[in-house]
């Protein structure tokens, strides 16, 4: 049973998600601030910890940073905090996911599932050498991609967005990551270059790449790779 910490300080929101995780079997706790968050979460080992950012103690990207020096579990924020520089912050201080409110239950629990089901697949992520989709095959040792038994051209540059990308799959990666880690620090605003080579990888490996199934974008906020 995946357990779940709840991190939010609106009572009446946290009945709400702890009896819609508990009817849908998953064990639950439920902390008001940042400090017992953080307790908790030492004590528990939570699967999942769903955040909000606006705590009575501390900002929430705080306790995401708390969390990251020891924790690879999957944190969805969840909050009412919707400009994109907020995102992005939280996204990189180790957030997976993010969800602004007023949210829908069930894209809450959609969102948990999918970050349940990455963490608990050790097929593929950082230490894999072979990352397979439906429609393509991408081999990190050998430093090529397959696709209908046949090589895929890719540039350098490609190649390392690529890269980036499939090593952590279903990880929202910003675009501000992306663009200091494929182009510098001085391309850092940029995002132009994301949106060509990103349309240049889908061309080459999507199967239908106006409806993208592998290369993801998060509007205004990243990319992500879904296998």
């Amino acid at each position: 049973m995946t357990r779940v910490l709840v991190v939010e300080d609106d009572p009446q929101l946290v009945r709400a998600l702890v009896l819609n995780l508990r009817a849908r079997h998953y064990g639950v706790d439920a902390a008001p601030d940042g400090a017992t968050a953080l307790r908790l979460a030492a004590a528990c080992q939570p699967g999942v910890v769903l955040l909000d950012l606006g705590l009575p103690d501390m900002d929430g990207i705080d306790v995401i940073e708390g969390l990251r020096g020891w924790s690879r579990a999957p944190i969805l924020v969840l909050s009412a905090r919707q400009s994109s520089g907020e995102k992005v912050s939280a996204l990189d201080a180790g957030a997976d996911d993010y969800v602004t409110k007023p949210f829908s239950m069930n894209e809450v629990l959609a969102r948990l599932r999918a970050a349940v089901r990455r963490s608990e697949d050790t097929s593929v992520g950082a230490a894999a050498t072979l990352v397979e989709t439906d429609d393509f095959t991408v081999d990190l040792v050998g430093k090529k991609v397959v696709k209908d038994g046949r090589d895929v051209r890719l540039t350098p540059t490609e190649w390392h967005l690529l890269e980036i990308l499939v090593t952590h799959p279903g990880r929202l990666i910003t675009q501000e990551r992306l663009l200091q880690e494929v182009w510098g620090l001085s391309q850092s605003g940029k995002t132009n270059y994301l949106r060509v080579y990103t349309a240049q990888l889908r061309r080459k490996l999507e199967r239908d790449p106006s409806r993208p199934r592998h290369l993801i974008t998060e509007p205004g906020m990243g990319y992500r790779f879904e296998n």
